[in-house]
């Protein structure tokens, strides 16, 4: 059998961990897997290539005898230590143990262990990006997504996204993933929910914040400021005599639903920031005139 560089057969270094090199099998084998590519003879020689490097870079022993042996671990193999050799299956790859690994257990049916048998494997998840607004996190929504199955034949699928999905929610729907392979189950499609930026409102968590604008004299003397919530409504808040510029209000209750506790919600948080007058009158600039004498003396 002529030598082959495993590593580059797998497009690893030499150095690669156990799961980097797991991981660059399982890539491979699902591409040039022979249910993928019927009747691709140059598929099937690569993916025989692939179990071949993977066989040995899996191994610890027989990987160490490889490292250190290069082109001739075969021959030393072969020879071992009582002058016997060792073999695996059918003198290549166990395919029940392959697939078992590639496709965590998914098993194969009864189609013999030799390439290009009928194997069954689960397909691959499927991850779709959706956009969403604020409101509609806070109400719950759906989404109607549009696939095409594999005779060609389009298939409309409606997703509810529950109240309270924030940014980078992963919203799973089992079973309408990719196609599975010799019978294999299907994939599952993962919902990533990527949340619009409001106009007024800033969510943080399940809490909300939110900056109110209050006239001077409210913020002086006192006074009521009415700020809008969640669902069109307004709530009133009672500014206290000698309020700070930038003080925060909290507001119980009046945040976004809880995903998993959707009676329950986060708060509302409001900071408080003064407008100054732009035109006084002249009667308006006596005061402030006379309050300013007053606080100097």
């Amino acid at each position: 059998m002529a030598y082959r560089d495993y590593y580059k057969v797998l497009g690893v270094e030499n150095t690669a961990s156990e799961a980097e090199i797991k991981k660059a099998y399982r890539k491979l084998a699902r591409q040039y897997h022979p249910d993928i590519n019927p009747g691709n003879a140059e598929a099937e020689i690569k993916f025989k290539e692939i179990n071949e490097a993977y066989e040995v870079l899996s191994d610890k022993e027989k990987r160490q005898k490889y490292d250190r042996f290069g082109r001739d671990w075969q021959r030393y193999q072969q020879a071992g230590p009582n002058g016997g050799g060792w073999q695996s299956g059918s003198g290549g790859v166990d395919f029940s143990d392959f697939f078992e690994t590639l496709f965590g257990g998914g098993g194969r049916s009864s189609g013999g262990g030799a390439p290009g048998g009928s194997f069954r494997a689960a397909g691959q998840d499927v991850e779709q990006e959706v956009e969403i607004t604020l409101e509609e996190s806070f109400t719950g929504t759906q989404r109607s997504l549009q696939f095409h199955n594999p005779n060609g034949q389009p298939r409309t699928l409606t997703v509810k996204i529950p109240a309270g999905a924030e940014h980078g929610s992963r919203i799973r729907v089992a079973g309408e993933g990719g196609p599975g392979m010799g019978g294999g189950r299907r994939g599952d499609l993962y919902l990533l929910v990527k949340l619009l930026p409001h106009q007024r409102f800033e969510r943080r968590g399940d809490d909300l914040h939110l900056k109110a604008t209050v006239d001077l004299y409210s913020m002086l003397l006192g006074g009521d400021v009415r700020v809008p919530i969640m669902g069109g409504k307004t709530v009133t808040l009672k500014v206290p005599a000698g309020t700070q510029n930038g003080r925060i209000m909290r507001v119980a209750g009046q945040g976004m639903p809880r995903v998993r506790s959707p009676d329950t919600r986060g708060d509302l948080y409001v900071t408080l920031e003064v407008t100054l007058p732009t035109s006084l009158s002249q009667r308006e600039r006596e005061l402030f005139e006379e309050l300013r004498n007053v606080r100097r003396n």
